[in-house]
């Protein structure tokens, strides 16, 4: 199952977008967690996840016109800790 966690930098953008920024974020990452859940090694084209290039393990999620997101994979979070 997905985990994840967040740097003060994302909560502090993440505030700055407005509702409807927002919202659209939120959608783009639900699909995002779907696709990691279906296991099918690819994300669906209209979330445009690719791996940015100055950054190996970085990938970057793009969910509006001018609205990005960066990810890496990790290791697993222990749950109860």
């Amino acid at each position: 199952m997905p985990m994840n966690e967040t740097l003060p930098r994302f909560t502090a953008d993440l505030h700055r977008l407005s509702p409807a920024q927002r919202h659209r974020f939120r959608q783009a990452v639900a699909a995002f967690v779907d696709d990691l859940r279906a296991g099918r090694g690819y994300f669906r084209v209209g979330l445009r996840v690719k791996g940015v290039r100055s950054a190996p393990g970085v990938f970057e999620l793009t969910w509006d016109s001018n609205g990005r997101a960066t990810c890496q994979y990790g290791p697993a979070i222990p749950t109860g800790v």
